[in-house]
């Protein structure tokens, strides 16, 4: 019988690793990676770099006259926003989705400094080539802290804010040691698709993967099998350090436009959780208190919670995040 089990569970193991698909790199650019719709880029001069910006323009069939400006997390790139922008280009939407620089398929410097100031003016600058003077801003994750910052930078252009599982609700480097880019950079040059998969598997999706997550997961953890990789990993560590050293948590209360906040109630994501002191830990990431005590602090803010779901309400119970995105966008 032991002999038995030794064999049955050798062809298993042999099994599960004839299942595994080689990971294929993915190219700086995402240039083998295919987007759902067209890509552009404009040309940007940053700190003395010149540098390309891409992004996604969906035109409806049938104009409202009305656009939604989708910001990505930091874990990913435009592309994630494939049946939100569907959705919403049916609905006459025109729809923008930019790759943030060192994101996607634009370019990734490893020696500029990544400010989320910086980031919207290069998010206005796409606005500029199009022409368009007016948007509907939502951003998801880090997508949520530049969204907030675009909007305190460009109020008249922004009619209404939607923050989609918002990071940066509360300020980290107030109670969590301080990480060095260094730091950063060390510890992103060890990652790769399994811990990657883990790291999502428990703060995104409870524990329950689905086959069509990979979609995401499989073009952002191609990198680490680039030659290349350490050019993400220094972008990745600066932006985590972007991140960290610059809240929007203080400045809520200076946003002007009505602003919809959807948070997954199962969410604890929390940057450098890990490095606070372990009384500490479990306090930080507490999305249902953050999402309550963020929609107090904004002066027109309506707040939608959706119980059993992780950061990804968009990719993880999409018909309970789109049908209060589009009565909030439908309202005078």
């Amino acid at each position: 019988m032991k002999k038995l089990l030794v064999i049955i569970l050798a062809v298993f193991g042999i099994n599960a690793v004839a299942q595994q698909k080689p990971l294929v790199p993915t190219g700086l650019q995402m240039e083998n990676i295919k987007y759902p719709f067209p890509v552009k880029e404009i040309s940007l001069k940053i700190q003395g770099q010149d540098l390309k910006m891409a992004y996604m323009d969906v035109q409806p069939e049938k104009s409202n006259g009305k656009t939604v400006l989708l910001l990505h997390g930091k874990n990913f790139s435009g592309m994630y926003w494939e049946q939100t922008a569907n959705d919403l280009s049916k609905d006459g939407y025109r729809v923008v989705m930019p790759d943030q620089i060192g994101f996607g398929k634009s370019s990734k410097p490893g020696n500029i400094q990544f400010t989320f100031q910086l980031l919207a003016q290069n998010t206005k600058a796409i606005l500029d080539e199009l022409k368009i003077e007016k948007v509907y801003v939502l951003g998801h994750s880090m997508g949520g802290m530049l969204a907030t910052r675009f909007a305190l930078m460009y109020p008249d252009t922004v009619e209404k804010l939607i923050l989609e599982n918002p990071i940066g609700l509360e300020d980290w480097k107030t109670v969590v040691p301080y990480q060095s880019v260094d730091e950063w950079y060390a510890g992103e040059l060890k990652q790769d698709y399994q811990k990657m998969k883990d790291y999502q598997l428990k703060f995104y999706y409870d524990n329950k993967w689905k086959p069509q997550y990979d979609k995401w997961l499989l073009p952002v953890a191609g990198w680490t099998v680039n030659k290349n990789y350490e050019v993400i990993a220094k972008c990745s560590a600066l932006t985590y350090d972007m991140i960290f050293t610059q809240p929007v948590c203080y400045e809520f209360k200076n946003l002007k436009m009505p602003v919809l906040l959807i948070i997954g109630q199962r969410d604890r994501t929390a940057l450098g959780k890990g490095r606070a002191p372990k009384e500490v830990q479990e306090t930080l990431g507490n999305y249902p208190a953050l999402g309550r005590e963020t929609a107090r602090k904004i002066p027109n803010a309506t707040l939608v919670e959706i119980d059993n779901t992780g950061h990804l309400p968009h990719i993880e119970v999409y018909d309970k995040f789109i049908a209060p995105l589009k009565d909030f966008l439908k309202q005078q």
